[in-house]
């Protein structure tokens, strides 16, 4: 917390600029020793906090780049520490030679996630914000995203304070009462307690519910594509992606590997797998990429199951079905623009999947496949405004702990046990909430939490 640092914020790729962060009690002397206005006179370190300068960046007497510079103060910066951010051409080499210049010049290279590191240290979000921003950078659809937004902008810690309030009330309230029974009664309050409790206990399991809903939004539902050659999977791979990633012809056993794809569906990812068509087979090569496809279905969140529904069921859809059976499966009856031969009675009654209809073709029938897979896979709304989704199994355990904890308290007013029972509980419940927010976590978890993102954020 004592050094300045500094890192590259930008991709590092062409672009129209690169963006270097600095941060710490050095930052804002480092840049006086680089920066030169148009105007030489002008002292940048002078300036009024959060203003923008044009101007040049010299190593010595050596130019290196063109910028503008954004001088801030602490503490109303990201990380709470006077921040400057140099702005320069997006070129790979010019970025770099800027930080060299930066680094040269007193500051190290900042660790990944430092910044926002110290923005959690320095009290200007709590780590569940923290956590919410690499939720953000690495979020691959809408509503990751907007979760995201709502968990930094602070919704799951206002949850987690509220409850964490309440908590506290009862814990102080009994130690209070033990401590002075004379003036403070305990007369009727476990009661009181229970019915707390109870409404506690639901907002936790609220929320731990989601978090089943959570990983699959910010993962990406892993979804493999079974059928036998030629039913139509790589078709299908193809109509969603909306090009053709996957060779299409009518010789068997064209996709002889897996296809690994993620796609955007109405604000849903799936990590899509197209496989080999699984079949017997004596040709070395295929017959590795069909283990690869049975080995890939035992993975997979959700399979689709392609049926040719004009061509007649083989020994090859049967081993499929007896691989399928304890999955969960949408069954794709594929190629309807043509003459049907399988019945879609005997595939629902042989298997009681649910089935969709579609000409992978003819790109019929594809948003039906997409509201079923949602259906099957989120619960409720889970792009309301109002809900938080919970993404992080660490968020999870705790809250896990923290439901454990009131249960006990729960069942300790139940069975009439002594008062000081239920704040051993309440506290240990209090404890677990603080560390989803930071109040109560070890150093340990906190680097672990941080070494996780990318440097410069």
């Amino acid at each position: 917390m004592e050094d300045t640092i500094a890192a590259i914020s930008t991709g590092l790729s062409p672009a129209g600029i690169g963006i270097v962060r600095i941060s710490g009690e050095d930052a804002i002397p480092l840049i006086g020793k680089i920066y030169r206005s148009k105007n030489k006179n002008k002292d940048i370190t002078k300036e009024k906090s959060h203003t923008i300068h044009y101007g040049h960046i010299y190593d010595g007497d050596k130019l290196i780049d063109e910028v503008l510079v954004m001088f801030m103060k602490g503490p109303r910066t990201y990380t709470g520490e006077d921040t400057i951010e140099i702005n320069c051409h997006g070129g790979i080499l010019s970025v770099k030679n800027v930080l060299a210049t930066v680094l040269k010049n007193g500051a190290r290279l900042a660790e990944p996630g430092e910044f926002t590191k110290r923005a959690f240290l320095n009290g200007k979000m709590d780590l569940s914000q923290a956590e919410a921003v690499m939720d953000l950078l690495s979020s691959k659809n809408q509503i990751s995203l907007d979760n995201s937004m709502k968990q930094l902008n602070g919704k799951l810690k206002s949850k987690i304070l509220e409850l964490r309030e309440k908590i506290l009330y009862d814990i102080a309230f009994i130690e209070s009462a033990l401590d002075d029974p004379e003036h403070i009664s305990l007369d009727g309050y476990p009661e009181q307690l229970l019915d707390r409790v109870v409404e506690e206990k639901k907002v936790l399991q609220k929320l731990i519910n989601s978090s089943t809903d959570g990983k699959l939004i910010q993962e990406g539902i892993k979804t493999v594509i079974l059928g036998k050659p030629n039913a139509g999977k790589s078709s299908i791979l193809n109509a969603l992606i909306g090009e053709n990633k996957a060779i299409v012809t009518d010789i068997e056993g064209t996709t002889r590997d897996t296809v690994e794809e993620y796609i955007n569906l109405g604000g849903i990812t799936l990590n899509m797998i197209d496989t080999a068509g699984i079949r017997e087979t004596d040709d070395v090569v295929e017959k590795i990429g069909v283990s690869k496809a049975i080995e890939k279905s035992k993975e997979a969140d959700l399979i689709l199951y392609v049926i040719d529904s004009s061509r007649a069921l083989d020994e090859n859809d049967y081993n499929i079905m007896d691989l399928i059976k304890d999955k969960e499966t949408i069954v794709i009856y594929n190629k309807t623009d043509l003459e049907p031969v399988v019945d879609i009675n005997d595939i629902q009654n042989k298997l009681g999947h649910n089935i969709i209809q579609i000409s992978a073709l003819k790109e019929k029938g594809i948003d039906t496949l997409v509201d079923e897979i949602k259906t099957m896979f989120f619960s409720g709304n889970i792009d309301s405004n109002e809900d938080i989704v919970i993404t992080k199994d660490r968020h999870k355990h705790l809250l896990q702990e923290a439901y454990n904890s009131l249960d006990l308290v729960e069942g300790s007013i139940n069975s009439g046990l002594p008062e000081d029972f239920f704040s051993i509980d309440l506290l240990n419940a209090y404890t677990s909430l603080g560390k989803i927010i930071g109040e109560e976590v070890e150093e340990d978890v906190v680097k672990e939490i941080f070494a996780k993102f990318c440097t410069g954020k």
